[in-house]
C-alpha cells in the first residue's frame, strides 16, 4: 500500500513538473512572439515613417520606439522587407558587444547568432534591463547561440576588467569585440557645454573603448577581430554634437592606430561610421520635431535601420574581410565623405 502511495506521489510530481515546463516554454514563446510582432514595420517605407513622439531620457529604450527599428529584416529593391539570409560565417565564434541590448548592438547580436556564433555577451546599463532581456530572447531563438548579459558601465576600467573576466569564464575566449556603446547630448552653444557632460560623453564613447580593448586583446588569438562604431559626424561634423563628434573622430584615429599595432598579431581592427540610423540614441537625443524629419537630409532620403549597419559588422567579423584592417565602412544613406 505504501509502495503504491509513493508511486502515485511520484507520478503526480512528474506531471506537475512537466506542466510547469510546458507552461514556461509556452510563455517564453508567447513573449517572443509579442516582442517580434509589436509594432514591427512591414516595409522600409513604414519603417522610415517616424511619427512625432516624446523624447526619452538617456539612454534611450528600444521597446518604447515607434516604429520599432528593424533588427533582422532587410529591405528589398521593391521596398519590401525580407529576412536576413545567413550562411554560417561565424560558426563557433564568441562575440562581446557593448550596448548590445538595443539598436545596432542588438541587431548585430541577432545577425551573429543567425551566422551560428557560439556565444554573444551583451553589456548594458541598469535602465536598459528590459531591452537586454528582449535582445537575449530574440538572439536565443535564432539557434544554439548562448547569451551572457552583463550589467555594467564600460566607461570605467574596473568594470572593463570584470566584463572581460565574466566573458572568458563563461566562454573561455573572445573572438570578436564590437565596441558599440555610446551616448550623445545636444548642445547648441559651446558656452553651454558643461564639463560633466564632456567627461561623461568621452568616458562612455572612447575611454570605455580603450579599457575594454586593452583587456580583451589578452584573450584574443590570431584571426580575432575588433569592430569600433564611429559615426558620420567624425567626417561631416555636427554643430550641436561637439563632444559626441569629437569622440567619434577619436574612434577613427584609434581604429587606424590600433590596426597598425595589432597587425603583426593577426588581429584585424576596423570601424563602421553610420549615418542617420533609427536607434534609441536618437529618441533620447532630439526633439519630436527633429525626429519627424530624421534621415531626410541624406541622398536616400530616409533613416537607416540597425539591421543595415549590422550587416557591415557581420562582414568585418567574418573571413569575407580577411584583407581589411584599419578601414572604415560608411552605411550613411549616400553622404559622400573623405577618409
Amino acid at each position: 500500500m505504501i509502495s503504491l502511495f509513493w508511486k502515485i506521489q511520484n507520478a503526480v510530481r512528474h506531471i506537475i513538473m512537466v506542466s510547469f515546463k510546458f507552461f514556461d516554454n509556452l510563455m517564453r514563446d508567447v513573449n517572443f512572439l509579442y516582442i517580434i510582432s509589436k509594432k514591427t514595420p512591414q516595409s522600409i517605407s513604414e519603417a522610415s515613417n517616424i511619427p512625432k513622439q516624446r523624447m526619452q531620457e538617456q539612454p534611450g529604450l528600444q521597446h518604447e520606439m515607434k516604429p520599432q527599428p528593424l533588427v533582422h529584416q532587410q529591405p528589398t529593391e521593391e521596398g519590401r522587407l525580407t529576412e536576413y539570409l545567413a550562411s554560417g560565417k561565424l560558426k563557433g565564434k564568441v562575440a562581446l558587444i557593448t550596448g548590445g541590448d538595443s539598436g545596432i548592438g542588438r541587431s548585430t547580436g541577432v545577425l551573429f547568432a543567425k551566422e551560428k556564433a557560439q556565444g554573444v555577451a551583451i553589456v548594458y546599463l541598469p535602465r536598459e534591463e528590459r531591452d537586454a532581456k528582449e535582445a537575449k530572447e530574440i538572439i536565443e531563438k535564432q539557434g544554439d547561440t548562448k547569451v551572457l548579459l552583463i550589467n555594467k558601465d564600460v566607461g570605467y576600467e574596473k568594470n572593463a576588467i570584470e566584463i572581460v573576466d565574466e566573458v572568458v569564464k563563461k566562454f573561455e575566449r573572445i573572438d570578436i569585440l564590437v565596441n558599440n556603446a555610446s551616448e550623445q547630448h545636444v548642445c547648441e552653444k559651446i558656452e553651454n557645454l558643461e564639463a560633466d557632460q564632456i567627461e561623461r560623453t568621452f568616458r562612455s564613447n572612447i575611454f570605455g573603448m580603450f579599457y575594454l580593448t586593452k583587456h580583451c586583446v589578452k584573450h584574443m588569438k590570431e584571426g580575432s577581430v575588433i569592430i569600433n562604431l564611429a559615426s558620420v559626424t567624425a567626417y561631416a561634423g555636427n554643430p550641436s554634437l561637439l563632444d559626441y563628434s569629437s569622440t567619434k573622430g577619436a574612434i577613427v584615429s584609434f581604429t587606424r592606430s590600433l590596426s597598425l599595432q595589432l597587425a603583426n598579431r593577426y588581429i584585424r581592427v576596423n570601424a563602421v561610421a553610420p549615418g542617420p540610423i533609427w536607434t534609441p540614441l536618437i529618441k533620447a537625443s532630439f526633439s519630436p520635431e527633429t525626429m519627424e524629419k530624421f534621415g531626410s537630409g541624406v541622398p536616400m532620403q530616409r533613416p537607416g535601420q540597425p539591421s543595415e549597419v549590422a550587416t557591415c559588422c557581420v562582414f568585418l567579423a567574418s573571413k569575407d574581410s580577411s584583407y581589411m584592417t584599419g578601414q572604415v565602412l560608411h552605411p550613411n544613406g549616400g553622404k559622400i565623405v573623405n577618409g
